[in-house]
């Protein structure tokens, strides 16, 4: 098995590295680049955006005007690198929910699609929306569940029904989004694309949450008379389901890499402090207890690196990787919330108040066991691969021979 990663790779961490370090670290620091919801106020981050653009670091996720790729596993190794700072992957365009769509409509789009829908995306002069979850008794994690409908008449869909919890939905421009064009249980559902100025839709609320926001926040929405043209659809009509899982795979897998970068940020902040506090006479870093806690740790955040990158290795491979993504979405969830939590013990007071990013991690962290998918949901789906599989859950892929 071989680990190593290619020269091109290498050279994207390198310079996304010295980029967080130099250009995004500072302005973290600085409280006046905040909004009113602990994000990256927009006059900061446009000026960053040009740098990163500047640099050849901008959206990395897609293919480059010469085709160039650096796939799944060159994104688990730069992503990882960007999420040093809080507010890196916006920066480069890499953060939820634009990320996922863009890669969903690279995957699907017909040509004019992408020109209409992804191009504005990629350049960053529009935000996207991905509207599936749905309030009770709605669709979540099972889609089977959605409500909202697309009625077919002509050559348009008529939507009405309500979503909510909808990211970025608050500044966004183009909308995918998921309706029932059909009571068939298999290709029932249908992905639709529509603009913010088109009539037939509102944004009911910002819905309020325990941490730092996206930009745009999580909205509720009330869709009543929405028309869009047959020519939005995306992938076809009634393949609704392939769309999300063409997107939610790897939107979660995404998500873990960019964690895993947030994890090492809170073991850096705590090294660090632990290196020159004393007290009772030595550093904290010599005592027993915290090289337990920031070893433990070490060894979590690797091994949420491997299972991000077999995941990554696999979707490469053209598979969806579903067992891959849920053992990694689990594990790096966890982790993160952990990796703060012990963070802010091993700084105490200081931890707990905003002198550093560490508060606004832990309530971050809170959401990562819940967003595209629960926990329980994805034990659930392995126990399914098990029950399937038997022994074979755990077969070795075993290469042609020569």
């Amino acid at each position: 098995m071989n680990f190593e990663i290619p020269p091109l790779v290498e050279d994207f961490r390198a310079r996304i590295a010295s980029f967080v370090e130099s250009e995004i670290l500072p302005v973290e620091a600085d409280k006046a680049s905040y909004d009113e919801h602990g994000n990256i106020a927009h006059g900061p981050l446009d000026a960053l955006r040009q740098k990163a653009k500047a640099q050849g670091l901008w959206c990395l996720q897609l293919p480059r005007p010469d085709g160039m790729t650096i796939g799944r596993v060159g994104m688990a190794v730069c992503y990882e690198e960007m999420n040093r700072s809080i507010f890196g992957p916006v920066v480069f365009n890499s953060a939820a929910p634009d990320d996922g769509n863009m890669m969903v409509l690279n995957a699907l789009a017909t040509p004019e699609q992408k020109e209409k829908w992804l191009k504005p995306i990629m350049e960053g002069k529009v935000r996207s929306a991905f509207a599936m979850t749905e309030p009770h008794p709605g669709g979540g994690s099972d889609p089977s569940m959605i409500r909202t409908r697309a009625e077919k008449r002509g050559d348009r869909y008529i939507v009405n029904g309500r979503k909510w919890f909808i990211t970025g939905a608050g500044e966004a421009s183009h909308f995918i989004l998921i309706a029932r064009t059909s009571d068939d249980p298999r290709h029932g559902l249908s992905a639709l694309m529509f603009h913010k100025d088109q009539p037939g839709w509102k944004i009911l609320r910002r819905i309020e949450i325990m941490g730092p926001e996206e930009h745009g926040g999580h909205c509720e929405l009330e869709f009543d008379g929405l028309e869009i043209p047959e020519e939005n659809l995306l992938g076809g009509e009634g393949r609704g389901l392939k769309v999300t899982q063409v997107r939610l795979g790897p939107a979660r897998l995404t998500h873990c890499m960019r964690w895993l970068g947030l994890s090492k940020r809170c073991v850096e902040i705590a090294r660090d402090y632990a290196e020159r506090r004393e007290g009772f006479g030595i550093r904290l870093a010599e005592r027993e207890t915290i090289q337990v806690m920031l070893g433990e740790l070490a060894m979590g955040i690797e091994v949420g690196r491997l299972l991000v990158m077999k995941a990554a290795w696999e979707l490469d491979r053209g598979s969806f990787a579903r067992k891959e993504v849920s053992m990694a979405k689990i594990h790096v969830a966890n982790l993160l919330h952990k990796a703060a939590d012990t963070a802010i013990q091993i700084n105490g007071a200081r931890g707990y108040s905003k002198d550093t990013v560490l508060e606004w991690i832990y309530r971050y962290a809170r959401q990562a066991r819940l967003v595209d998918g629960a926990d329980e949901v994805h034990k659930m789906v392995l126990n399914r691969h098990l029950a399937e599989e038997a022994h074979g859950f755990w077969r070795w892929d075993v290469a042609p021979a020569a």
